[in-house]
């Protein structure tokens, strides 16, 4: 098993959404098209809003990106519910990070909002992820806010993501 890093390049990305970084049985990020981000330029189990740890991860944005070609013709943005499956994703990372088992399944969220958008012409995209409890027994769930940021200006928030990790998703 890898040693806790505190920032992951877009290689590293990868080998998770392998099933490689963590090791087998541990949660893994979805493989491009869906990885929703380029790198995490900070994580750590300390400090942040709750003191329960925090996320800062990247996404860089060009006009060629899948989305833009299909949402919407002619008026194209990154689809709000991309932004907020990379904040579960994020969330998924953060508890096998944690060394949490299972797969990793988005729960739910208390609250979205969206006060603007993503267009082609944008630079970057900044995810920061806010843990507010880690529970790590039987159940495995992570329970974060979440905002995203546009070159800088907060776009989305959401509050209470839910990302469980499950050692059998049968019966899910």
């Amino acid at each position: 098993m890898q040693m806790k890093c505190q920032a992951y390049g877009r290689d590293d990305l990868l080998a998770s959404s392998r099933g490689e970084l963590f090791g087998s049985g541990r949660p893994q990020l979805p493989a491009p098209n869906m990885l929703m981000m380029d790198r995490i330029s900070k994580i750590t189990d300390e400090g942040g809003d709750f003191g329960k740890g925090f996320i800062i991860a990247e996404l860089d944005i060009n006009p060629d990106l899948w989305f833009f070609d299909c949402h919407f013709l002619g008026d194209p943005v990154m689809p709000g519910c991309l932004g907020l499956d990379a904040m579960w994703q994020l969330v998924g990372f953060f508890l096998g990070w944690m060394d949490g088992e299972g797969k990793g399944r988005a729960l739910g969220v208390g609250e979205v909002k969206f006060t603007g958008q993503i267009l082609p012409t944008a630079k970057k995209v900044t995810y920061e992820i806010q843990m507010k409890r880690v529970i790590n027994r039987k159940l495995v769930m992570g329970v974060a806010d979440g905002h995203v940021l546009v070159d800088g200006k907060e776009i989305y928030v959401a509050k209470d993501l839910k990302v469980g990790l499950f050692k059998d998703t049968s019966s899910f």
